[in-house]
């Protein structure tokens, strides 16, 4: 395996063995004795959503909890990681490491900081005790950086790991594994003067059996480098994350787990001594069948060149197993608990009215069915739900199995009611909340899968659905009598609509606690302008795991008279502290910005006349091609399952759940396209344009359509940044894309809108009358990424055949969703133009209400919901930015130039205004 750590010197003398040696409160020594040591990273933001959510909602003492299960369930190291963009990962890393240290059942264990910033590493080694690991540095930033870190850890009294990665890029053969390992160990030893045994070399462990011949020897140059490292770089030790190794094959996990088995079993015998194992995804060695175990170790010791053709084929036999094992049924054979439990559970509705009759003739009132065993199932699911077991999607699975055994149970409970008095007839619920998308907007997906959470945990939901107005919430707040009150928005207007409804609640002297949730929503806004206008608790839900937490707090009648009072005290605070901290900031007056403004060298071979101007129209788009431009990773995130795809899939922790939900997308998306449920539309057009008057284009309208609109030219107001830039950098506004009037050129701008929605409400509905859910959210989000994914096949279209500024270009998928193609398509209501007004103009030019039938709400959202609208820039140097904080001058002078009262410009860019102290 390596070289004895007791050698012979050049007298003849004998060295002391040189041991990795680590420590909590208790040392662990890495010899060449021990067994594989095992890494746990459930404490690591990447690898654990549940630690990421109770990292980010400030509840350290439970992912405290984490920590120990970690080293209860036998870690004999915890990865640590806070890299994640919305916390502070410097402040969460000491706080968190300073709380373990207080823990002695879990600072017994030697700590591994692991972060992609130093800063955040060198935080974590001021406070950690005992001697930890470093995860990780490499010589990607040059030998100085590397040799600078270096040596800070080893004053720091830590051990390193060590990535295979240069200014090149990553190892990815075998020759580069070792070449850079040897030049690191040089560097560290001979340069850093670092001790040789606390060096841990991650050699970068590859998938194999994708299909691609420079990826047959990915495991055995792992394997045979981890070889050449133990016996040529003395006393180091070998890390690696197993369950890359079999990526190609995630879905399939009896295949995944012999996969690792094998693998590990050669890297540990070639030397590697460390590693991250998930041991729910591990066969035992001895115990994989013989036919697998060949083919297998055909793959990963690249034995044959068959070989991942011989796995592939196999595979499928094995999925055909794991397939029937899914089926077994010997469940049915359980108590009557145990089956409504476990249908609950795993969401399975077929048998759920059979146990449920059973269930009532057995009670004495139909009603005890739902209060007893039906709500003792749905306890089992809040509480896996609640320690992080089970996921949102799963959770809204249950929920249909729990509204079909409650439909079958509500003709016995009414015709009970009967004869009841009216003293005993009860609800039987924790509390009635009412739930409403605000008035002009119409997303809904967010709010409905919060609602069927809170459902499954026995609150009963008063649903009003989309395009509120607050009157009607106010009125059925009365009428029902409700606990809670839910305000859901997606768009900006959303926000004011939320204000007022809170002013109006504090006016008539309402009381019921305000729940605020949605895309555009946040706690900074509902602590700012929300929480001041009501007396009475207002909480921001950012999840809706989050939510059952949050209304079990408010409605308990123990603490919730403390809780509301923390939350009121939290929020001033954090409105104190937002408040001051944009003092600080510098705004330029706009005649300086203008100034300062964006310079493209216009010159007249730059422009590209469009091969097809003027206005398209597309009545039935067909699915199938967009299918290709899915983007998947917003899909998984409106299901609370954080990941990027296709590595969500393989991911250790939400891995499972994601595949089960991408399966059941794959099933309905099959059906919309077979059946032809959703209709896609479209309308386009490019069109001569010019910047006047520095941030406004003026568009030539197309003589057919000048009647309709009015006017041989329309004007798209754009606003510019006016934050004090360092020098060089510009103050950027839309119009800087597009040639001056002035130099006598002629440009062009694009405008387009494409729904996929036509049908998703009627679909969505029907399924809601069949109490399912979780294929009505489906429906809508996969309606959702099947418009976006519209807007990238057109934009494609655009700048290939109807502009044909790119005619040659060839981008994949994810080329297309990293934005690496040429000119930008922002759109109205987002940072670059945060203007909704603006769609209006848009609506007017291309006739969209009157070709496609895509209207606009008071709010201007756009109905179907599915749909999406923007520009289009095609000058190379067009970029996406964020204009940010305006000034009341800006504001006025916007208000100027589109002939609007400064009150009603204040409304649509409120959230964009500066502080009044900043402004002065």
């Amino acid at each position: 395996m390596g070289k004895d750590p007791a050698v012979h010197t050049k007298t003849g003398a004998t060295e002391a063995p040189r041991y990795l040696k680590l420590s909590g409160l208790e040392p662990l020594v890495v010899t060449p004795e021990s067994n594989f040591v095992n890494v746990g990273e459930r404490t690591n933001v990447a690898g654990s959503r549940k630690f990421l959510r109770l990292i980010k909602e400030d509840r350290f003492e439970e992912a405290l909890e984490i920590a120990r299960e970690q080293v209860e369930g036998g870690a004999q190291i915890i990865d640590i990681n806070m890299d994640d963009g919305l916390i502070d990962g410097k402040e969460a890393m000491v706080r968190f490491l300073n709380l373990v240290v207080a823990e002695p059942d879990i600072a017994r264990v030697p700590i591994m900081i692991d972060s992609s910033k130093w800063e955040i590493i060198e935080a974590g080694l001021q406070v950690v005790q005992g001697k930890c690991v470093v995860n990780s540095i490499s010589l990607k930033e040059g030998e100085e950086e590397f040799l600078r870190q270096a040596k800070l850890i080893r004053r720091y009294g830590a051990a390193v790991i060590v990535m295979a990665f240069d200014e090149v890029g990553q190892a990815d053969n075998y020759e580069r594994r070792i070449e850079i390992a040897k030049r690191s160990y040089e560097l560290l030893t001979e340069k850093a003067n670092f001790p040789p045994e606390d060096i841990i070399f991650d050699l970068n462990v590859f998938p194999v059996a994708t299909g691609m011949e420079e990826h047959k020897r990915n495991a055995l140059d792992f394997i045979e480098a981890t070889a050449w490292v133990r016996q040529n770089l003395p006393y180091c030790s070998v890390s690696g994350g197993v369950s890359n190794v079999s990526f190609s094959f995630r879905g399939n996990n009896p295949v995944r787990e012999a996969m690792h088995s094998v693998f590990l079993y050669h890297a540990i015998q070639a030397g590697m001594n460390i590693g991250i194992v998930n041991p729910t995804m591990l066969e035992v060695y001895d115990d994989i069948p013989p036919e697998l175990l060949e083919k297998v170790e055909d793959v990963i010791l690249n034995r044959r060149d068959d070989a991942t053709e011989r796995l592939l084929e196999f595979a499928e036999t094995v999925v055909g197993k794991a397939r029937e094992n899914k089926t077994d049924l010997s469940w049915r054979e359980e108590p009557l608990q145990s089956r409504i439990t476990r249908a609950l559970v795993k969401g399975i509705d077929q048998y759920i009215e059979e146990d449920v009759e059973e269930a009532r003739q057995n009670a004495k009132r139909p009603i005890e069915v739902i209060e007893g065993q039906l709500m003792t199932g749905m306890n089992v699911v809040g509480d896996l739900f609640g320690s992080g077991k089970m996921f949102l999607p799963q959770v809204v699975k249950s929920a249909r199995v729990m509204k079909k055994a409650v439909a079958y149970l509500l003709p016995y409970i009414e015709e009970e009611k009967k004869s009841l008095p009216l003293a005993e007839q009860g609800n039987g619920n924790n509390g009635k909340i009412l739930m409403a998308t605000v008035k002009g907007d119409v997303h809904d997906i967010g709010k409905n899968i919060v609602s069927v959470v809170l459902a499954c945990n026995n609150y009963e939901i008063v649903d009003l659905g989309v395009m509120v107005p607050p009157e009607k919430i106010i009125q059925k707040a009365k009428e029902e009598q409700v606990d809670v009150i839910g305000l859901s928005g997606l768009i900006t207007p959303s926000l004011d609509e939320m204000v007022f409804l809170a002013k109006e609640m504090e006016r008539q002297g309402f009381t019921v606690p305000l729940l605020i949730g949605g895309a555009t929503t946040s706690k900074a806004h509902t602590a700012v302008k929300i929480d001041p206008q009501y007396s009475s608790a207002v909480v921001h839900v950012n999840d809706a795991s989050r939510a059952v937490t949050v209304v079990g707090d408010l409605l308990q009648k123990e603490h919730s008279a403390r809780y509301k009072s923390e939350l009121k005290l939290d929020y001033e605070s954090f409105r104190e502290k937002f408040l001051k901290r944009g003092k600080q900031k510098e705004y330029l007056d706009i005649r300086d910005a203008r100034e300062n403004k964006f310079r493209i060298d216009w010159e007249k071979d730059s422009l590209v006349a469009p091969e097809q101007p003027g206005i398209h129209v597309l009545e039935n788009q067909a699915l199938e091609p967009l299918l290709e431009f899915i983007d998947w990773t917003p899909f998984f995130r409106s299901w609370d399952l954080h990941g990027k795809y296709p590595q969500i899939l393989d991911d250790e922790v939400v891995g499972a759940q994601a595949r089960e939900l991408f399966e059941d997308a794959q099933l309905i998306l099959k059906r919309i396209l077979q059946e032809k449920l959703l209709k896609a539309k479209a309308v386009w057009g490019i069109f001569p344009a010019n910047t006047v008057a520095d941030d406004d284009i003026k568009v030539v309208v197309p003589e057919e359509l000048r009647k309709e609109t009015g006017s041989d030219t329309l004007t798209f107001h754009t606003l510019r940044q006016q934050l004090k830039k360092r020098a060089g950098v510009p103050n950027f506004a839309l119009a800087d894309f597009i040639v001056p009037e002035s130099s006598g050129l002629r440009d062009h701008i694009g405008c387009f809108c494409v729904t996929t929605g036509f049908g998703t409400q009627e679909l969505a509905s029907k399924f809601e009358e069949e109490l399912d859910d979780y294929n009505s959210i489906m429906v809508k989000a996969l309606a959702d990424r099947l418009a976006e994914a519209f807007a990238e096949y057109l934009h494609r279209e655009v700048r290939k055949k109807y502009w044909g500024y790119s005619a040659a270009e060839s981008l994949d998928n994810n080329a297309l969703i990293a934005e690496e193609y040429c000119g930008i398509r922002p759109a109205p209501g987002y940072p670059a133009c945060p203007d909704h007004l603006e769609k209006k103009t848009i609506w007017k030019l291309l006739q969209v209400e009157e070709r496609i039938g895509v209207t606009l709400t008071e709010s201007l959202a756009m109905w179907p919901a599915a749909s999406v609208s923007g520009y289009y820039f095609a000058h190379p140097e067009s970029r996406y930015f964020g204009v940010g904080k305006i000034t009341e001058q800006q504001l006025a002078d916007y208000a100027n130039r589109k002939g609007i009262a400064l009150e009603e410009a204040r409304k649509w860019l409120a959230p964009n205004l500066a502080e009044e102290t900043d402004q002065k």
